[in-house]
C-alpha cells in the first residue's frame, strides 16, 4: 500500500515573542497560514518492522534527525505498531528557510500513517502528538490559517486570509533558529499587533493585513545576515504591498494582489536571489479523507 501526502509550507503573517519560559522555550503568539508550495511525502507500507527515509536532497537527513522519521517512530512506540514504512520525501520547500518544511513533512507523515496503519486518530490527537516532535508540527497537522500560542502548540483556527499572491525569496544561506532566539533581546522590541491582524483576517481586509505584518525575530536575523535586508529592500522597491521575513528566516515574502506586479517582483528577484517562488495562500485546513 502506498499513500501520497502533500506537505505545504507555512509563512508567518505575524510572529511575536512574549518571554522566555521556565522550561527554556519561548512563549510565542504567531499567525500562520499555509501556502501552495509543498513537499510530496510518499508512504509505502512495509511488513517488516522498520522505518526508512528516502530523499534525493543532500540536506535532508535519512535517520533519526529527520522529523518525519521521528513522527513515524513516535506513532510506532505509542500504539505498538509492528509494521514499518518507507518515507520518500520529494522536496520543493527550501531547507532551513523559516517555512516549516521539516515540520510539514512530519505532519504529513502523521496524517498518512494514521491512515495506512489504521490508527483512527483525529486531527486534534495527531496535533497533540506532533507537539512532542517540534513547535510548528501541531499547526502543520491542521494546515490552513491559525493563531498559535504557547511554544506554538496551542492552535486556534482562523478564516482564510484575503486572496493574494505570495512571492518568496530565499538566499543561499541557512539560519539557526536556536541562535536567533538566543540573540533575541525583547527590551525595546516593537511587537506586532496580533489582535489587529486577527481582525484584519476575520474582516477579509487585505490592506489591514498588509499594515499589520510583523516579526520580532527579523531584526536579529537582519543583523546576522545583511543579504536578508537587501532582499526586503528589493521587494519593496519592486512594489510589494507588504514584506516580511518568515519565521527565523532567511526567507522573505512579499504579498500583492495584482498579477502584473507579482510578475515584476518575481522576475526582478530571480536575478538577485537563489530560490524564488510565486504562490497562493491556501487558507483551508487539512482533512483526514
Amino acid at each position: 500500500m502506498k499513500l501520497l501526502v502533500k506537505a505545504p509550507a507555512k509563512i508567518n503573517l505575524a510572529l511575536d515573542v512574549l518571554h522566555k519560559r521556565p522550561d527554556g522555550y519561548h512563549e510565542v503568539e504567531m499567525i500562520m497560514t499555509t501556502i501552495d508550495l509543498a513537499d510530496r511525502v510518499e508512504l509505502t507500507l512495509l511488513e517488516r518492522d522498520q522505518i526508512h527515509i528516502l530523499s534525493h536532497n543532500r540536506y535532508v537527513p535519512d535517520d533519526q534527525r529527520n522529523l518525519a522519521y521521528q513522527a513515524a517512530e513516535l506513532l510506532k512506540r505509542r500504539f505498538s505498531v509492528k509494521k514499518g514504512v518507507m518515507i520518500s520525501i520529494e522536496k520543493s520547500i527550501p531547507v532551513a528557510a523559516g517555512l516549516a518544511g521539516g515540520s510539514s513533512d512530519a505532519a504529513a507523515t502523521l496524517r498518512g500513517l494514521n491512515k495506512i496503519w489504521g490508527l483512527g486518530l483525529s486531527l486534534d490527537e495527531l496535533a497533540e502528538i506532533g507537539s512532542e516532535i517540534g513547535s510548528d508540527v501541531s499547526f502543520c497537522v491542521y494546515g490552513g490559517t491559525a493563531l498559535a500560542k504557547g511554544r506554538g502548540e496551542i492552535i486556534t483556527e482562523l478564516p482564510a486570509p484575503p486572496t493574494c499572491w505570495v512571492i518568496l525569496a530565499k538566499p543561499f544561506i541557512g539560519v539557526s533558529t536556536a541562535e536567533v532566539y538566543r540573540r533575541l533581546d525583547l527590551n525595546g522590541t516593537r511587537h506586532p499587533n496580533i489582535p489587529e491582524m486577527i481582525e484584519a483576517i476575520k474582516s477579509h481586509d487585505y490592506h489591514k493585513v498588509c499594515q499589520n505584518v510583523g516579526n520580532v525575530l527579523e531584526d536579529v536575523t537582519l543583523k546576522l545576515h545583511p543579504v536578508v535586508a537587501q532582499i526586503k529592500d528589493q521587494m519593496k522597491r519592486f512594489g510589494a504591498d507588504a514584506v516580511l521575513m518568515s519565521g527565523s528566516g532567511p526567507t522573505v515574502f512579499g504579498i500583492v494582489q495584482h498579477d502584473s506586479r507579482m510578475h515584476r517582483i518575481y522576475n526582478g528577484l530571480r536575478g538577485f536571489c537563489d530560490q524564488v517562488f510565486a504562490v497562493r495562500m491556501l487558507g483551508e485546513r487539512h482533512t483526514l479523507d
